[in-house]
């Protein structure tokens, strides 16, 4: 009789949502660096330009840079990962909103695959939590 190993490395939720977090985390982690390091005037001249104000572009900044750190150390990720979806979908209302149904012609892929990828992981971890490979967990926030 075979009997279930629930220690199978191979099916490790908890590590899956560790390399999601990692991932989504550290990778938009660069985005919110460059924000850092170079301002964040190219966004507050694209939200001005739509007759809002260029100071909103600070909550992408810490979108980017303050929850991709919480993702990555798994602190409030259900949080966190609302704030990162919402910047995502106003990233792409802003500047991908025209390439909806368009395809890249170099490489056969949507137009909007990345910033779908950022979104879609974020409403993962929204549903799922960081898992146990976490700093904070149980909580609604986690």
């Amino acid at each position: 009789m075979h009997m279930k190993n629930d220690k199978n490395f191979l099916r490790n939720n908890d590590l899956g949502l560790l390399l999601l977090r990692l991932t989504l985390g550290g990778l938009m982690l660069f985005h919110g660096i460059h924000k850092l390091i170079g301002g964040v005037g190219f966004i507050s001249g694209m939200l001005e330009a739509m007759g809002l104000p260029g100071f909103i572009a600070y909550f992408s900044l810490a979108a980017e840079l303050i929850c991709s750190l919480m993702l990555i150390a798994g602190v409030w990720t259900r949080a966190a990962a609302v704030v990162f979806a919402g910047n995502m979908v106003v990233a792409i209302l802003m500047a991908h909103i025209g390439q909806i149904f368009t395809v890249d012609p170099m490489t056969g892929a949507w137009a909007l695959e990345v910033p779908m990828l950022y979104l879609l992981g974020a409403v993962v971890l929204i549903f799922t939590g960081a898992g146990k490979y976490s700093i904070t967990k149980g909580g609604i926030l986690d």
